[in-house]
């Protein structure tokens, strides 16, 4: 079996859609736009095999009809309950935590992570086999999606279930927001050392024009917000700017700097 390879393929403004591939055979997670996917299977001889989708929205699933059209007669995984409910009328196969989708052509096995937040039924697939999680707009490189259908809660819930994967995993979601996400960062956690160097060398790879994602757990860990509701740092912050009361339990810290990255 032929090595596989993550290759970022930009849309839009800030897009990633991401192409997993073995220089046969490939997969394409949360395709918003198909002309961009069609051109690079084209320009590199690659047959799609499947789809994989994270969550409903239009940037996420826009071009799965026309690459379907293309393809032919491949599997389209997806959340069940967007499925059933014909909300992604396109998925084949519906997926619920714990699920585990096979894709023979490139020999890859991804488990599915119910993450509800940034929408209701969202979903996510790990592999440990590439040490990889594709997440959509749950966790962002420095932050995570807004609460569109979601309760704070609930994301957080989610961003703790990912929290618990291997440090080492490579976080593979949906956007170029890295540097708006650690500008904020840097606000309510003035005092982490490691987001102060994360955010110099960030900045200076976006002048250089390069990716930001995928990023790593760990790194997230270390330097994410919203992956720290127990910063004695952040909550002196948001208690500073007047966001916080003396509710300092994990979902009123996330809430509190969930609000703020909306108006910030």
């Amino acid at each position: 079996m032929m090595p596989i390879q993550i290759t970022p393929i930009p849309a839009f403004q800030d897009n990633y859609l991401w192409l997993i591939h073995n220089s046969q055979n490939a997969i394409i997670v949360d395709p918003g736009d198909a002309g961009p996917v069609q051109a690079y299977l084209n320009q590199h001889n690659l047959k799609l095999c499947a789809i994989l989708i994270t969550h409903h929205h239009p940037d996420h699933i826009g071009g799965v009809v026309e690459l379907q059209r293309h393809a032919g007669n491949i599997p389209i995984f997806g959340p069940l309950a967007d499925q059933q409910s014909g909300r992604i009328d396109m998925i084949t196969t519906g997926c619920t935590e714990g699920a585990s989708v096979q894709i023979a052509q490139l020999g890859l096995t991804l488990q599915v992570l119910e993450v509800p937040g940034h929408t209701s039924t969202h979903i996510a697939y790990y592999s440990a086999q590439l040490d990889s999680l594709f997440c959509g707009d749950t966790l962002f490189a420095g932050g995570c999606g807004r609460l569109f259908e979601g309760t704070p809660a609930q994301m957080l819930s989610s961003l703790n279930k990912i929290a618990a994967l291997p440090g080492s995993t490579q976080v593979y979601c949906a956007h170029e927001y890295t540097l708006s996400n650690l500008r904020f960062a840097v606000t309510v956690e003035p005092h982490n050392a490691a987001l102060q160097t994360r955010f110099k060398a960030v900045a200076a790879a976006r002048e250089q024009g390069q990716f930001t994602v995928p990023s790593q757990l760990d790194v997230e860990l270390q330097t994410n917000p919203f992956m720290r509701s127990d910063s004695p740092d952040i909550i002196r912050t948001l208690q500073e700017n007047h966001r916080l009361t003396d509710h300092t339990d994990p979902v009123s810290v996330f809430a509190a700097v969930r609000e703020w990255k909306n108006t910030f």
